[in-house]
Order: C-alpha cells, then structure tokens, then sequence
C-alpha cells in the first residue's frame, strides 16, 4: 500500500508528462481506495519538474538498493 509523501519510482512511461521509467517522485495526494496517486517529480536542483497522477501499476517504491542517475528531461510537445 503507497502513502503520502513515500517516495516512488516509475516502472512505466508517463510520456505525457515527459517522465520515464526509473524517474523519482513523492506521492503528495492519493485518491480515494488508493485506485491512483499524484506524485510530484523535482530536478535535482529542487525545481518542479512534473506533477502526474500515476497508477499502483505504474511504480513501486524506493527501495534501499537504489541509487540516484541523472537525466535531462524532454518535455512533451
């Protein structure tokens, strides 16, 4: 079960939003019966990068093995 404000990473595209699979996100909202969640995903340096409601399929949560890799990220047209 995901909670506000746990970290998650996408196990899916969200192509929309122009975020990718292993991008890092906080979970700030889940809906009611946890049927979705809106995550907000930063830029390293802080700044808003997307905010996306994301399905439980879509991701999992930050585990203690994982480790953070940069990207630059392409915004959807």
């Amino acid at each position: 079960m995901f909670k506000e404000h746990e970290r998650i990473v996408l196990i899916t595209d969200v192509l929309e939003e122009g975020l990718v699979a292993g991008d890092v996100g906080t979970i700030v909202h889940i809906h009611p019966r946890g049927e979705a969640f809106v995550v907000e995903f930063l830029t390293l340096n802080g700044n808003m990068a997307a905010i996306a409601t994301v399905l439980p399929s879509q991701a999992r949560l930050v585990s203690d093995k994982d480790i953070t890799h940069a990207r630059m990220m392409t915004m959807p047209d």
